[in-house]
């Protein structure tokens, strides 16, 4: 499909929940929810005018590939070959670099009410990545909220890392609010540690006694301006949280909640970690769906994820896939309401 090609909106919807998907980055542009009110919600952020999306990409509700996150100095080596890929993050690379999966354009496999299978063919050595990679996401709408299947194989060794990109405001995307008084929970012992350049230093860090301890609900914005120097690199959070539990079963991995409008979300994943992003360089684009101008922490993500710089850090897990073997990714985003946060979270 050429890079140009018209971008097609597609509606899926079930049991009260409904979502826009574009066939450009097989982005999700819009997720309604009800609130505690039952009125529905566009609850991510995304842009109003559809050109945007490739004119100034932002990574909204994109599925982020073929590496999601940040590989260290935009390279790294497979057995006995270094691979060289584009820096677009100062010296390293983020998401694959400019033209990653965010901004090439998918196929529609099979489509029906409640479900769209997006397709995508990404030939060796596009980013500077090996092997032929097909991939395969499949978006659905069920038990409450959106799963989201990510598969990929390939023909030569490589490295594989696909998460979604969705930034979330719970309160609507057009509420004008930021998500500082979002309570969120994530149970997560560890991070990895960066440098100012937002790389993995290889280390594990306890969360315990410091900001980023969500294991206990609290409100996003309670320590994000405390004097750390981690949030210092981030300008905010922006870290990989190693998560408790095993890795390769679909378990919560993180649950949000906004006390404004009830809306509860848990995020579901199979992956080791995921990326806690609080949107701390919004401000300023393009207008976003609703019409406003988005400002700083607007939204925030929770993208599951293998741990950023892996191909370069062998004591993390691995994301290497062989041919022969089938990368897999399966996540959910499922919705309901509480009246407070002991019901949220309760």
């Amino acid at each position: 499909m050429s890079k140009d090609a018209p971008i097609e909106k597609i509606v899926i919807a079930r049991d009260g929940v409904r979502a826009e998907l574009l066939t450009l980055g097989a982005t999700l542009r819009r997720l309604e929810v009800a609130g505690r009110d039952g009125k529905s919600a566009n609850v991510v952020l995304g842009y109003r005018d559809l050109a945007e999306y490739r004119a100034h990409p932002r990574f909204y509700g994109v599925v982020a590939g073929r590496y999601a996150n940040r590989i260290g100095g935009a390279r790294f080596s497979l057995d006995g070959t270094e691979y060289r890929l584009p820096a677009n993050d100062g010296a390293n690379n983020l998401h694959s670099g400019p033209g990653g999966f965010d901004v090439q354009n998918w196929k529609v496999a099979v489509r029906d009410a409640h479900s769209v299978i997006f397709t995508l063919l990404s030939p060796h050595l596009d980013r500077g990545f090996p092997g032929n990679l097909h991939v395969q996401v499949r978006y659905a709408i069920e038990a409450g909220g959106l799963t989201i299947s990510f598969h990929a194989v390939t023909d030569h060794a490589t490295v594989v890392n696909l998460t979604h990109h969705a930034y979330f405001n719970l309160a609507g995307e057009s509420s004008g609010t930021t998500i500082l008084d979002h309570v969120l929970q994530i149970p997560a012992s560890q991070i990895t540690p960066t440098d100012a350049a937002m790389i993995p230093t290889g280390e594990f860090k306890p969360v315990e006694g410091t900001p980023f301890d969500f294991r206990t609900a609290k409100q996003v914005g309670r320590d994000i301006e405390a004097a750390d120097t981690q949030l210092k690199f981030g300008r905010g959070y922006d870290h990989n949280f190693v998560l408790d539990g095993t890795a390769g079963k679909i378990r919560r991995i993180a649950t949000l909640f906004d006390p404004k409008s009830g809306r509860v979300m848990d995020v579901h994943s199979t992956e080791p970690g995921v990326q806690f992003y609080t949107g701390n360089h919004l401000a300023n684009g393009a207008p976003g769906t609703g019409g406003g101008i988005y400002p700083t922490r607007a939204g925030l993500c929770l993208e599951p994820q293998k741990f950023p710089d892996s191909p370069n850090k062998p004591n993390f897990p691995s994301a290497r896939l062989d041919p022969g073997q089938e990368y897999r990714h399966d996540m959910a985003f499922r919705f309901r309401t509480a009246k407070d946060v002991a019901g949220a979270f309760g």
